[in-house]
C-alpha cells in the first residue's frame, strides 16, 4: 500500500504521510546506523516546558514529588522549537564534551539540523527560531524533590552567554563570525551526568505536537527502568503533561491523540489507556543499549 493512500483509496494528510515515512525509516535501521542517536537532559524529561504561549514569565509543572519551575525575563520558551533545540544542545554537549557549542557557519545549516523550514516573515521559521532561542537562553530552571523525609533542589540557568548572528536574507551564506552558545556550568553538568538516549528521527516525526514529543521522551526514559506494569491516573498525567488544560476531558483527548502518534514511531511501547488513566508495562527503550553506553563516555 502506498504511503499516500489508505486502504479505502482516500488521500491522507501530508502530516500523516510524513509520520509514516519516518516510522518506516526508524523500523528499518537503528538510530546509531542512521547517525541520529541523540540525548535529552533528564530533568527536562521528567517535567517539561509549556506547550503553548504562557501568560506571564513563570511556569511550573509537577510529576509526583518532583517539581520543575521556570522563569525568563524574555518570556518563557514554548512549543516544539525549544524542545528540538534542547535535544540538539544536549546531544552536541555530549558529543563535544564542551559547554561552548558552535551553532554552525550559517543560519540555514543550523536550521537544517533542527529540521526547520528556512523562510522569513513574521510567521516564518527564522523569526520563530530567533524568538524561541532568546526565550530559552534567558531561562532559569529550579528542580525540586520533596517527600515526607527529604527536601532537595537545584537551580540553573540554561546559558551563561550566547552570541547569535542572523542573516535572514542570506541564510545559506557562511558568516565571518560563528554563532555560539555557552551553557551554564550547572546546566552542562546536568546535561552530561544522566542524559536520556533518544532517536532524533522520532523527534522530527513528532515535531508538530509538543505533547507527543514530551510523551515520547518520557516513555522511552520510563521504559529504561520500569520493572512492573504500572497504572498512572489521568489526574497524575495532567499534572505532568497538561496542567494548563481547564477540563480533564480536553486533556484526555489531547493526550490520547498525541499518544497514538508516539506509538506509530515507538510501537514496541506497551501502553494502553483506560478510564483510570494509562497502563504502562515494561518495554524496550527506543534506542539500543549501545546508546546508553555512549551517553556515559
Amino acid at each position: 500500500m502506498s504511503l499516500g493512500v489508505t486502504t479505502s483509496k482516500m488521500r491522507i494528510s501530508k502530516a500523516t504521510e510524513s509520520l509514516l515515512t519516518h516510522a518506516l525509516n526508524i523500523e528499518q535501521s537503528s538510530a546509531q546506523d542512521r547517525k541520529e542517536l541523540g540525548f535529552m537532559a533528564r530533568s527536562l524529561v521528567l517535567c517539561t516546558i509549556p506547550h503553548s504561549k504562557p501568560i506571564g514569565n513563570e511556569f511550573r509543572r509537577k510529576n509526583g514529588d518532583y517539581t520543575l519551575s521556570m522563569w525568563s525575563p524574555n518570556g518563557l520558551p514554548y512549543g516544539s522549537i525549544p524542545r528540538m533545540l534542547l535535544a540538539w544542545i544536549t546531544t552536541e554537549a555530549i558529543r563535544t564534551k564542551n559547554p561552548t557549542l558552535v551553532l554552525g557557519h550559517s543560519l540555514s545549516e543550523f536550521m537544517r539540523q533542527l529540521d526547520m523550514p528556512i523562510n522569513g516573515g513574521t510567521k516564518g521559521g527564522i523569526t520563530r527560531l530567533r524568538e524561541q532561542m532568546k526565550r530559552l537562553f534567558a531561562t532559569t530552571v529550579v528542580c525540586t524533590y520533596n517527600d515526607a523525609l527529604h527536601d532537595k533542589g537545584r537551580r540553573f540557568d540554561i546559558a551563561d552567554d550566547y552570541d547569535l548572528w542572523w542573516h535572514p536574507q542570506q541564510a545559506d551564506q557562511a558568516g565571518l563570525w560563528e554563532s555560539t552558545l555557552t551553557l551554564s556550568q550547572k546546566f552542562y553538568a546536568e546535561v552530561v551526568a544522566s542524559p536520556v538516549p533518544i532517536d532524533l528521527q522520532a523527534l522530527k516525526a513528532l515535531k508538530r505536537s509538543p505533547m507527543a514529543l514530551d510523551i515520547y521522551l518520557w516513555l522511552t526514559f520510563r521504559n529504561s527502568y520500569l520493572k512492573a506494569s504500572t497504572v498512572i491516573t489521568w489526574d497524575q498525567l495532567q499534572m505532568q503533561f497538561g496542567a494548563e488544560y481547564g477540563r480533564s476531558r480536553d486533556f484526555k483527548e489531547a493526550f490520547s491523540d498525541a499518544l497514538r502518534k508516539v506509538l506509530v514511531v515507538y510501537p514496541a511501547a506497551k501502553i494502553v489507556t483506560n478510564d483510570r488513566g494509562i497502563l504502562i508495562s515494561p518495554s524496550p527503550t527506543h534506542v539500543s543499549k549501545q546508546g546508553k553506553k555512549l551517553s556515559k563516555k
